[in-house]
């Protein structure tokens, strides 16, 4: 007995049941239904294995008092205890078997504190990643709005961007519509062989005038001087050329050239100034087209009225009628500054600003072109000198597509047989074409027979409005006194 209650006695089970049941209580509220009853049915075991200990202790010293030792204790406090329904079988297992459960029920709580520890760091980590976690939304808060914010910015830089990739753009078609114009210069190097030989063969009759002339003072330094005839029958003055018509192949040639640089210049550095107002490109290539179909009619009517004014200066009486004509050309030519060139472009822009077919902005003022309508005007008035005179080429909306007088704009589909609207007007001299226009043509074009805006050589009425506009064209005074 007494080893027993020794061995009882060093394996410290009250001790380690205290324990249990101080732990227990601690982690009561903190650990789940199934541990606590685990945690009971520990306990409850554990109390059973020094319960049966104490049995055994019992047995012990009951059969060393005799048969009827602690008979009354057994009888006053045992059978009533036992009296309750509570009974225990007396175990199986042996002392040693016993205390070996004691141990593992040791080893086990202490397994169970160490889990117990490292639950606690979990919750610790746990809390401690929860704090990271609130961390990491803020920094994602923080992220989006940025994101937001750069989007913003990037939507502003990329509207930028695409209005430079437009600039690009129309710098690019700027580019290859220079490149068609040196084509076309290149293409008419045989024209300037020709006019090369034209101004030869100038030269060369001018050489045989001035050797006619010689011999002429010659023969009338050594003979007395013939009777004077009628200047309209002299022959020297039906063979000279006027200087005119000596030049006018040279002449001819600048005007041309003239006039295709105007399309390659002058209209993109128009059409830039207009897209700053205007947003559609077919609307500013029309108002650019009809510029220049007014700029024509103007200048024509101008020099009609500016070679009826230098006739009737010349004294026909003196002159024969053709010859008449011809100075007065050649005084037009001479005098090309006596052209009143600015009240034709005011004539320009206001027969545009009430022309139907053009929709514009109220802040919009056809003075942005004024570059192009002079010019325009200036090489039109130039051109009326020549007989005939070179004149822009019939232009329809829906008119049927020709090859020989233009050319698809970069935007056009190959295959359309008709004319949406004209980028420029094709220029040339009777059934010959000078310079090629350029046309857009697209499917679905509405062919039609109408006249939108013919531009007619030889049957222009003039307006009574031009008539007062255009008296200004021409200075009595200057006029008067240039020498004709």
């Amino acid at each position: 007995m007494a080893d027993t209650l020794r061995r009882l006695t060093s394996t410290s089970s009250f001790s380690l049941l205290q324990d249990k049941l101080e732990s227990w209580t601690r982690d009561y509220h903190i650990i789940s239904c199934e541990q606590n009853l685990n945690r009971c049915c520990e306990l409850i075991e554990l109390t059973a294995k020094i319960q049966s200990q104490l049995f055994t202790i019992l047995n012990l010293t009951a059969a060393e008092g005799g048969p009827y030792a602690g008979l009354d204790t057994l009888k006053t406090r045992l059978l009533p205890w036992l009296g309750t329904c509570f009974s225990m079988a007396r175990p199986s297992v042996t002392d040693d078997t016993s205390l070996q459960l004691i141990q593992d029920s040791v080893e086990k709580d202490r397994r169970i504190r160490e889990l117990s520890v490292h639950h606690d760091s979990d919750k610790q980590k746990l809390s401690s990643t929860r704090l990271q976690l609130d961390s990491t939304r803020a920094e994602l808060v923080d992220a989006q709005m940025e994101l937001d914010e750069t989007k913003s910015k990037s939507a502003t830089t990329l509207l930028a961007t695409e209005d430079e990739i437009l600039q690009l753009r129309a710098d690019l078609r700027s580019a290859h519509e220079q490149l068609d114009v040196y084509r076309r210069k290149l293409e008419n190097a045989d024209d300037h062989e020709r006019q090369i030989h034209l101004l030869k063969d100038e030269v060369s009759y001018l050489s045989t005038g001035k050797a006619l002339l010689q011999d002429k003072l010659t023969r009338s330094r050594s003979t007395s001087p013939p009777p004077r005839l009628a200047r309209s029958s002299s022959p020297s003055r039906k063979e000279s050329p006027t200087r005119a018509q000596l030049t006018s192949s040279s002449r001819h040639a600048r005007l041309v050239s003239r006039y295709s640089d105007l399309h390659a210049v002058e209209r993109l550095e128009a059409q830039t100034l207009l897209r700053r107002h205007i947003e559609g490109l077919e609307m500013v290539q029309k108002i650019i087209f009809i510029a220049v179909e007014e700029s024509f009619k103007t200048a024509k009517l101008a020099y009609r009225h500016f070679k009826l004014r230098v006739r009737k200066t010349l004294c026909p009486s003196r002159f024969g009628l053709q010859d008449v004509e011809d100075s007065a050309v050649d005084y037009i030519i001479r005098n090309m500054d006596l052209y009143d060139i600015q009240t034709n472009v005011n004539d320009v822009i206001n027969a545009m600003n009430v022309n139907p077919r053009i929709s514009f902005p109220p802040e919009v003022d056809f003075v942005l072109i004024s570059t192009l309508i002079r010019e325009t005007c200036r090489v039109a008035f130039a051109l009326q000198t020549f007989s005939p005179p070179p004149d822009l080429a019939f232009a329809s909306d829906g008119e049927l597509y020709d090859d020989r007088k233009y050319r698809r704009s970069y935007d056009s589909e190959s295959a359309a047989p008709l004319v949406m609207y004209h980028v420029w007007p094709a220029l040339v001299e009777g059934d010959t074409v000078l310079v090629k226009g350029e046309a857009v043509t697209r499917r679905g074009a509405v062919w039609s027979r109408s006249r939108s805006s013919p531009v007619r050589s030889r049957s222009l009425s003039p307006t009574r409005t031009l008539v007062f506009s255009n008296r200004k064209s021409l200075s009595p005074d200057r006029l008067t006194a240039s020498r004709l």
